[in-house]
């Protein structure tokens, strides 16, 4: 059974907006700093932003200012919303859910949502 699921994405016209949603159990939301990451042709992943268990939230310097983050509890969601979307956006983006203590951890994946801005 897939922890997380993300849905959201596809072609988007420069200038355009769209959300990404990462599902996943209320355990997972609750103990884990959320992420999402994006991997552009060619190129290593990357992390766009993420979201601590407490709520504290870390943007990649590139994500300043078009990308938000945030948590919904109530559908046990991670949400990135991208707007004025450009061709440098173009990626496949990735939902991770990772959590370590001194006794136990993990580090989940999805399965990853393919965006497309063309230039």
């Amino acid at each position: 059974q897939e922890k997380l699921v993300e849905s959201g994405g596809g072609l988007v016209q420069p200038g355009g907006s769209l959300v990404l949603s990462c599902a996943t159990s209320r355990s997972i939301i609750t103990s884990s700093t959320m992420g999402w990451y994006r991997q552009a042709p060619g190129k290593q992943r990357e992390l766009v932003a993420e979201i601590t268990q407490n709520g504290n939230v870390n943007y990649a310097e590139s994500a300043q200012g078009r990308l938000t983050i945030s948590k919904d509890s109530d559908r046990n969601s991670v949400d990135l919303a991208i707007r004025t979307l450009e061709p440098e956006d173009t990626a496949v983006y990735y939902c991770r859910a990772s959590m370590r203590t001194l006794l136990r951890g993990y580090d989940y994946w999805g399965g990853g949502r393919q965006v497309s801005v063309p230039s």
